[in-house]
């Protein structure tokens, strides 16, 4: 949720659509409405130096709404929160609407150093008869904003409140209000009611003011206030219960105030607090808030409130032009005669967006238009708040209102015409190449591959590769660059597919959607290993048969090929085993090793020569280890479990598993069970055991490699392991004897 926020002091056309507003919103107060004190609602606005980007210097805007009785404020005092304060800072600007006076106040303030601050305003007073609190004009008025002072953040800036502080209502019927919040920098945004608040004793001398809650203050929700009072029926969010207590709550996301429902006419106040939430490198921090205090007013009425029709939300590709149509009735009743209604907008985004009313009278359309870029790709969506506003016939009744919010969300485009071919130079390398990409105001083209096709394919506003795809990433480059050489352990004879698409900086972040999938098939064969055979289990002449393949070329013959085999113990680093020259010999038989205890991880590079004179070429094959079995005895059931597992590069789980148990006494080990394992890991439970006995297990895997019909029968056993099935003594029985004492 986002907005372009300008401090400057001519107001433009923002100014000029919020005096409108405010001239429907609050022209029809009476002056009895609005009799004594101060001040009505208010909040501080916060951006960095923007004329020379010192990430110290802070500028700040101060906006009171105060009711035309009171006093005026020529000038204010902000709290910076390092301990000091500006006193004497003027009024820049004054609307008047209706009885409201609009007050604007600017001021900067240059901090020390880095840090969380919390920047406020103390006010004297509240206006008079606020129904929620007690003796309102007699309790002061309480805004902050806190900032996050690092030049980490760049030339931040704090959200934006567009919608007026001050809104009205009527008695049974559902209020709604939002303040069409939107942050310039892209950051989320959360909103959550709180309770209004108030500083006692502020002196010449008070640099750090401390708020407390409003004496006696309530929601205007609280059973206090009308006891009884019941929500109505409404078809929006949250839905109407009549049969509840009445409710006052705002959407976390959109920011949407719904009061289900008012039940006595009066002043109220509420106050809500904006988080400003940032995704960073190192996930996401709170880094500023504003607290806005707003001031509702409550009159009973017979009128009946708009119909507000929006569209649902709505994602689209930067470029993409966005047309959205509303329309609006007014609410027709026994005793409410419907009149004309009037539709507005609130966005960030207007302008360069722009919205019109099309037609009048007491049904009405309008139109919002905006032509999206690359510059509006974000995570967050753009929240549009429209409103629907009828027009009571005198200044008596209160207009009402029905409010929606569409959340619109823009997405990079794909990148385009994505190819991919393997060099002829010999060596497994794929060069993937693509079009320049549209958006260059992208961070980077990220670089993913799957073995064979995915059949995935994006939703009209899916960006990125979701896990389920299939794919790794594989690299990324800047987003100038068009091509990315691929030479990671890919293997001959396979087909790999890439994907590409685009990231965009933080803070607004944002990604594209995936391009269309490009594959090229590997020539020729590599060398895989198809083996890790326990030959023999023993702490310190333990053995291990590993096997290979022979890799084959499509064209000619290697030029001095290699094998080197590795071998690492556990989670260990690996250390070299045997360097091997003959391209033949594709067996190693690995001794002195303690198959007892460890699982051995083995890994085997084939090193070659592409043509006479170039450098060697490495082709590392995937890593495969032992089988390794563990056994848990159970001697009350009388079972032994048999738990065996692996990592190989080759499929076990296709095709079963045999296990092997040498019964006590016996010298022999025969086959007891089958089991088809998972991807990495098997389980057998052995029954109907003799306890106080010793019994054996090893488990012999059969794998196969997928659409390689002569590597569809790979046996490897694991070690040989033992236990004692131990037998559970009974659990005793307690019992007392009486004894006699006479």
């Amino acid at each position: 949720m986002r907005v372009l926020l300008s401090f400057g002091k001519n107001g433009g056309r923002g100014a000029w659509l919020l005096a409108t507003l405010l001239l429907v919103v609050l022209g029809w107060l009476q002056p009895q409405a609005a009799q004594a004190s101060h001040i009505r609602a208010g909040d501080i606005q916060a951006k960095v130096d923007t004329i020379n980007g010192n990430p110290n210097r802070i500028f700040f805007k101060l906006t009171l709404y105060r009711d035309i009785a009171g006093v005026d404020q020529p000038a204010v005092t902000m709290y910076f929160g390092d301990g000091t304060k500006q006193d004497g800072i003027p009024k820049t600007s004054t609307l008047r609407v209706g009885t409201t006076d609009i007050f604007s106040y600017y001021c900067e303030h240059t901090y020390s150093g880095s840090g969380s601050y919390v920047v406020s305003f103390v006010g004297e007073n509240r206006n008079a008869n606020v129904l929620n609190m007690a003796t309102s004009d007699q309790q002061t008025f309480y805004v902050s904003t806190t900032i996050t002072v690092t030049p980490l953040y760049g030339r931040n800036r704090s959200p934006v409140l567009r919608a007026p502080a001050i809104d009205q209502g009527a008695v049974g019927q559902v209020f709604l209000h939002n303040p069409a919040g939107y942050d310039a920098d892209g950051d989320s945004l959360a909103y959550h009611l709180i309770d209004c608040q108030q500083v006692p004793n502020v002196s010449s001398t008070t640099v750090r003011p401390v708020p407390v809650i409003c004496t006696n203050y309530v929601k205007p929700d609280n059973q206090v206030i009308v006891p009884g009072a019941k929500q109505v029926p409404y078809e929006g969010i949250p839905a109407g219960i009549p049969a509840n207590n009445a409710i006052i709550v705002q959407d976390v996301s959109t920011g949407q105030i719904t009061w289900n429902a008012p039940a006595r006419a009066g002043i109220y106040n509420i106050a809500f607090q904006v988080d400003e939430i940032r995704r960073t490198a190192n996930g996401f921090r709170t880094i500023g808030s504003v607290i806005r205090d707003m001031q509702i007013i409550i009159q009973a009425t017979n009128n009946l409130p708009p119909t507000l029709v929006v569209p649902p939300d709505l994602c689209v590709i930067a470029g993409q032009n966005v047309t959205l149509n509303v329309s609006a009735r007014d609410g027709v009743g026994t005793n409410a005669t419907p009149t004309n209604v009037t539709l507005t907008a609130f966005s960030g985004i207007l302008p360069p967006a722009t919205f019109r009313q099309t037609s009048t009278g007491t049904s009405v359309t309008g139109t919002f238009s905006w032509n999206t870029d690359c510059s509006n790709v974000a995570n967050q969506p753009y929240v549009v708040v429209f409103r629907a506003q009828d027009t009571p016939p005198n200044a008596a009744t209160a207009p009402l209102v029905d409010i929606k919010p569409v959340r619109i969300t823009v997405v990079g485009p794909p990148p385009q015409n994505l190819r991919v071919v393997q060099t002829a130079a010999g060596g497994i390398t794929d060069v993937v190449s693509w079009d320049r990409y549209t958006c260059q105001n992208a961070s980077q083209i990220l670089i993913y591959r799957k073995e064979n096709p995915s059949g995935f394919n994006p939703g009209p506003c899916e960006t990125g590769i979701p896990p389920s795809a299939g794919y790794t990433q594989v690299g990324s480059v800047p987003v100038t660059a068009t091509t990315f050489a691929d030479n990671q352990g890919l293997v001959r004879g396979k087909t790999y597919c890439y994907r590409i698409y685009a990231t965009f900086p933080l803070p607004s972040g944002g990604a594209s959607i995936a391009s269309a999938e490009a594959c090229v098939t590997s020539s020729g064969r590599s060398a895989m290993l198809t083996n890790v055979d326990v030959d023999a289990t023993n702490p310190t002449t333990g053995q291990i048969t590993v096997k290979w393949t022979q890799p084959k070329t499509s064209v000619g013959a290697f030029l001095s090929p290699s094998y080197r085999l590795s071998r690492s113990t556990g989670g260990g680093a690996p250390a070299l085993v045997s360097t091997i020259t003959n391209i033949a010999d594709t067996t190693y038989v690995d001794r002195g090793l303690n198959t007892t205890d460890n699982q051995y991880t083995y890994s085997l590079v084939f090193i070659n020569t592409p043509t006479a004179g170039a450098a060697p070429v490495e082709e590392t094959s995937p890593t495969a280890t032992s089988v390794r079995t563990t056994l848990a005895p159970d001697g009350l059931n009388r079972t032994i479990t048999v738990n065996w597992a692996y990592n190989v590069p080759w499929t076990n789980s296709t095709q079963p598993s045999r296990i092997y148990r040498q019964d006590p006494g016996s010298t022999t080990f025969n086959q007891v069970a089958t089991v088809t394992p998972g991807a990495t890991s098997g389980t057998y439970v052995d029954r109907n055991l003799v306890t106080g006995q010793q019994y054996c297990y090893y488990v012999q895997t059969t794998g196969q490699y997928p659409g390689i019909s002569f590597l569809s029968n790979l046996l490897n056993k694991s070690q040989q392991i033992c236990t004692t099935l131990l037998d559970v003594p009974c659990t005793p029985v307690l019992s007392l004897q009486v004894t006699n004492c006479d």
